[in-house]
């Protein structure tokens, strides 16, 4: 199994910058942080018109904790500029392995 090393975040916005959105790209995922830099262009180019901003953003993926990530946390500014991260959001699940039979006749 290959391991994803950057991910393309692409967010587009109005001209205020006060409404924005992620856009989706063809190839969000890659092997290298060299490949999502070269693919950045062709991605911005594919989005064209569907919003009056873009800006995108590669972010870098930690190989050990590739599974564990669960959140893209971002914010676009007034001045048009990025700020963007991976983060494990702190929910912990927790459940019973042992569940009584259920009698569906019986109950309701």
């Amino acid at each position: 199994m290959e391991h994803i090393a950057a991910l393309l975040l692409v967010i587009g916005c109005s001209n205020t910058m006060a409404d924005c959105r992620e856009l989706q790209v063809p190839v969000s995922v890659f092997a290298s942080a060299d490949q999502c830099v070269a693919e950045r262009p062709f991605a911005l180019e594919d989005v064209q018109g569907q919003a009056d901003h873009v800006v995108a953003q590669c972010l870098a993926v930690d190989p050990a904790l590739e599974d564990d990530y669960d959140q893209i946390v971002w914010n676009v500014r007034a001045d048009g500029t990025l700020d963007a991260s991976l983060s494990i959001s702190s929910l912990v699940m927790a459940s019973n392995g042992v569940r009584p039979e259920k009698d569906y006749l019986r109950q309701q």
